[in-house]
């Protein structure tokens, strides 16, 4: 009789240690001086510099990809959705006004390939570099027969500092207030869902058909990573502007993540502005109504800041022009 072991069972502890030895010179890109361990540990260690702030409260955040995950399977492109992993947590945590500054991860699978781990960690490791935070630990589990050999899931968590007079939670927002918008790269991680279901189950697309209205691939089209927004914002929050909210446009669109950051009594009109052909190209394809669309994408704004009207102008010329105007606060 063969001998039963680990192995045969589908799990590859080898596999598991040539996948953290690939990590750690990604991980050592990311490394801040607070940090006081390397890989390896049962936990990251980070020493927070606490003379750089009064009060100091850390800010905490979790999230996951969602379905786009399966354009990165079919895509055989697994080197940027790291980057979408990040994004999604510390898009959330800055919306308190928080610095960013540690990040770790959780990537489950079918089957556990070293240099495909390597390249979701590599993507992770970019998005830590953009959000200034460090990948200071994570976990990589191999479970056959939860997933597919050509499966995972990732899930993040990252962790922040504010000073408590600092916080920003939308409660000085008041009637008048003007509605800034910082451009998305695309559909970001939301709505997969519905637009793997408008490509390939109502239309017969493929992720390699060149689409000509933008002279791509297709899977160039569905791939961009999440814009990461905290070298947007980094300079208004360290100066004296007042940033009054801001809002991670997520699931849910520019209207129902801006109003939860509204007090009560007051609503938001939002302006017209200029949607990316890409959203309107999936709207025609799948026929999706305008408040279909506006509830599930983002349509071009992946970050919303709050401003009084005396300060939009200060705050439009910090994001280098690229901030636009699309609405206000008015009293109900």
């Amino acid at each position: 009789m063969d001998e039963m072991t680990y192995k045969t069972s589908g799990v590859d502890i080898q596999a598991g240690h040539q996948a953290v030895d690939l990590m750690k010179p990604l991980v050592a890109k990311t490394i801040r001086k607070e940090v006081l361990t390397g890989l390896g540990g049962f936990g990251g260690l980070f020493k927070l510099d606490t003379s750089k702030y009064h009060e100091p409260v850390l800010v905490s955040g979790t999230d996951g990809v969602g379905t786009k995950l399966k354009i990165a399977f079919e895509a055989n492109v697994h080197n940027t959705i790291g980057i979408d992993l990040v994004a999604m947590c510390v898009n959330d945590i800055i919306c308190s006004g928080a610095e960013p500054l540690f990040f770790l991860d959780y990537i489950s699978c079918g089957k556990l390939y070293p240099e495909r781990v390597s390249q979701i960690v590599e993507g992770i490791s970019e998005g830590c570099l953009q959000a200034g935070a460090s990948l200071i630990g994570g976990e990589t589990a191999e479970m056959p027969g939860l997933y597919s050999e050509n499966e995972y899931d990732l899930a993040g968590f990252a962790v922040g500092v504010v000073d408590k007079e600092n916080i920003i939670d939308g409660s000085t927002i008041q009637k008048g207030d003007q509605i800034l918008g910082l451009p998305s790269s695309g559909f970001h991680s939301n709505g997969y869902s519905l637009i793997r279901q408008i490509l390939f189950t109502k239309h017969d697309y493929r992720l390699d058909q060149m689409i000509d209205e933008f002279k791509c691939s297709l899977k160039d089209l569905l791939l961009p990573p999440t814009q990461i927004y905290y070298s947007s914002i980094k300079d208004i929050l360290q100066s004296n502007t007042q940033i009054k909210g801001l809002a991670h446009i997520t699931g849910g669109g520019l209207y129902g993540n801006t109003i939860r950051i509204i007090p009560k009594g007051l609503d938001i009109r939002l302006s017209k502005w200029k949607v990316p052909e890409l959203f309107r190209w999936i709207q025609r394809l799948g026929e999706v109504s305008d408040d279909e669309m506006s509830r599930v994408f983002n349509l071009g704004i992946g970050m919303v800041v709050i401003v009084s009207p005396n300060d939009v102008e200060k705050v439009m010329g910090s994001m280098n022009g690229h901030a636009i105007l699309v609405g206000e606060v008015y009293k109900l």
